[in-house]
């Protein structure tokens, strides 16, 4: 807790996470968006250097947010609104290991990524448990006296990137990362009073 910003601390690691999660997940960018396995191929070994560290980067971030929304879970008060954060901190840490698994395998086997080979478990189970925890997330901030916008915003961003997971198979994770980062950035600056009694 932070003086008259009990969040700050918590909210400084989710945004900290996220930068480190954008800034890792950005080297050889264009190789989401390319859909010939061979171009995305030379792409990763022209990249290489940057790219492995890049999956290092992301990894670290994967395992910052949950830290800094399970600091959040700690302090929140009232028993309705901790179930809810501790719920979405749970998921959020429950997943983490998925992905970074996901990027180990990323920078050890370039080959494997950019052909789509191996199992694509980990990262769908990753991304349901992060629509779960933007579901919980959106319930603790609207349980708590936040402005509404913000948890309308994590509540309702769970079933539209639940549909799209179920309807794709994949989702780009950078949309969980705006969602959570936002509320970061907005817990840093809370008060922890009701915005309508200031």
């Amino acid at each position: 807790m932070s003086g008259n910003h009990p969040y700050r601390r918590a909210g400084a690691v989710i945004v900290a996470g996220t930068v480190v999660w954008f800034v890792g997940i950005s080297p050889v960018s264009r190789v989401y968006v390319t859909p010939d396995a061979a171009e995305r191929l030379r792409m990763l070994k022209a990249g290489q250097r940057g790219w492995v560290v890049g999956q290092h980067l992301a990894a670290a971030g994967t395992a910052a947010v949950p830290v800094g929304f399970a600091a959040f879970a700690r302090g929140v008060p009232g028993r309705r609104a901790k179930r809810w954060a501790v719920a979405a901190a749970a998921a959020l840490l429950a997943g983490a290991p998925l992905f970074v698994s996901s990027l180990s395998r990323r920078a050890s086997d370039l080959e494997r990524f950019a052909y789509g080979r191996g199992s694509n478990a980990p990262f769908l189970a990753y991304s349901g448990l992060h629509v779960l925890a933007l579901a919980a997330l959106g319930g603790s901030l609207l349980s708590l006296p936040t402005k509404r916008w913000i948890g309308v915003t994590a509540a309702a961003s769970a079933p539209i990137y639940g549909a799209i997971l179920v309807a794709k198979k994949d989702i780009p994770p950078f949309v969980f990362y705006l969602v959570e980062g936002l509320a970061g950035a907005y817990l840093m600056t809370w008060d922890g009073t009701d915005p309508a009694e200031t």
